[in-house]
């Protein structure tokens, strides 16, 4: 992963300071920004950069916070990521921010429902980010499985400050025979699982 710029930097930091005190004061939980922790962000962009991936798909835009740190990482190796808002003022905020931050040209900002919009994506996809509703997960897992390449990386926010309701994805995980998968206690709690290539585990 190339060095990530002063000013891209100074942007990633004004964007979590701004998302931090937006949700402290909303009352309305889907108009919250509910950025990723910073210390889960930077896990989430070396596993990505670590492992090449030039495919992502990510579930939950919000402002593009995330996005940033996802596009940023894949960039060296080409890679280019689509990503699925289904509030259009949220995604429109995370074009401004991803133009900003000069890495537009490497995303797919989809505005919709990801249910509607999964059967529209062709993949295959060899990195999957999921950050929205988390009671979909299992759902949106099963469709996009014959989706992915056989190395791929599944993440997902939340592990810990959601336990009930992710509680189904992990089961559904961990229930996949070839994917080794674990729990990192860091931010609010995020899972990854990877599937590697056939004589590459």
């Amino acid at each position: 992963m190339g060095a990530m710029d002063a000013a891209t930097r100074r942007l990633l930091a004004e964007l979590a300071a701004h998302g931090q005190e937006h949700d402290a004061r909303e009352g309305d939980h889907a108009r919250r920004l509910l950025n990723l922790e910073p210390d889960t962000a930077q896990l989430v962009s070396i596993l990505v950069a670590n492992g090449r991936r030039t495919r992502l798909l990510e579930l939950g835009t919000s402002n593009g916070l995330s996005a940033i740190w996802l596009a940023h990482a894949a960039r060296p190796f080409g890679g280019r990521l689509i990503s699925i808002e289904r509030d259009a003022a949220k995604r429109a905020q995370a074009e401004v921010n991803l133009r900003r931050a000069g890495l537009l040209g490497g995303v797919e900002l989809l505005l919709g429902d990801a249910a509607a919009l999964l059967d529209t994506l062709v993949g295959p996809f060899d990195c999957v980010f999921f950050d929205a509703d988390r009671r979909l997960y299992p759902e949106q897992l099963a469709r996009l499985l014959p989706k992915l390449t056989p190395d791929c990386l599944l993440l997902a926010d939340n592990v810990l400050s959601h336990p009930e309701e992710i509680a189904p994805y992990l089961a559904a995980i961990d229930a996949l025979p070839d994917f080794a998968h674990v729990i990192v206690p860091t931010g609010k709690g995020l899972s990854v699982a990877y599937r590697g290539a056939p004589g590459n585990p």
